[in-house]
Formats: C-alpha cells, structure tokens, sequence
C-alpha cells in the first residue's frame, strides 16, 4: 500500500512538473525569482522532448508500482485519466519531438509576453 502511494505521488509530482515547466512562465509575471526555478524546467522538459530521453521519474514511479505488486496501469483515478497523458500510447520519436517544439513555442510565446511587459512597464515610468 505505501508503494502504491508513492508510485501514485511520483506520478502526480511528474504531472505537476510537466505543467509547471509548460506554463509555470507565467508566475514569473508576479515573482522574478521564479525564473531561476523556471528556466532549467522548461529547459529540461523540451531537451527530453528533442532527444526522446526517459525522464528519471518515470523509472522511479514505474519501481515503486512493481514493489508494490501493480502489473500495470489500470484501477483507479490516477492511473486511468493522468497515466495517459503523461505516458501517451505508442510514443515515437516523432510525438516526442512535437512535444519539444510545443514546449519551446510554449515558453517562447510566455516569455515574450513576460519581456514585453516588464519593457512596457519600463517605457511608462
């Protein structure tokens, strides 16, 4: 049962991390800092995207749902709404290559808005 609880809360952190290195620009219009955070994020999840590496936590998730003595992914809110889209069926390097441009458009279109409007804020003082 606690393997199966950490395997499900690797899954949900991995989930939480892909939406954050897409979207998580967007904080820093309110908080600078989260840039430093941000950044290798983004970084990180659109190299992965381009070169079809494994991302550590998906070993580590998958360990955990083995030790606990889960043959897969079925049952469940987690495993049949969130695996999905974390694990997309027969994920070739093609899909995995539109995921690293979606990731890098998706932080560059971010991004530009977040200079332009720290520059319009700037014009205005």
């Amino acid at each position: 049962m606690f393997y199966k609880f950490l395997a499900d809360a690797i899954l949900l952190f991995h989930l939480l991390f892909i939406l954050f290195a897409l979207l998580g620009g967007i904080f820093v219009l309110y908080r600078r800092w989260v840039v430093l955070v941000h950044l290798p994020a983004a970084v990180w999840a659109t190299f992965v995207g381009f070169t079809g590496w494994i991302c550590p936590l998906t070993p580590l998730e998958k360990h955990f749902r083995e030790v606990s003595g889960d043959l897969g992914y079925s049952g469940g809110f987690i495993e049949h709404y969130i695996i999905p889209v974390i694990y997309p069926a027969a994920l070739e390097m093609d899909m995995h290559l539109l995921l690293g441009y979606i990731a890098l458009v998706i932080n560059l279109v971010i991004y530009m808005f977040v200079l332009y409007r720290k520059l319009k804020g700037r014009n205005q003082t």
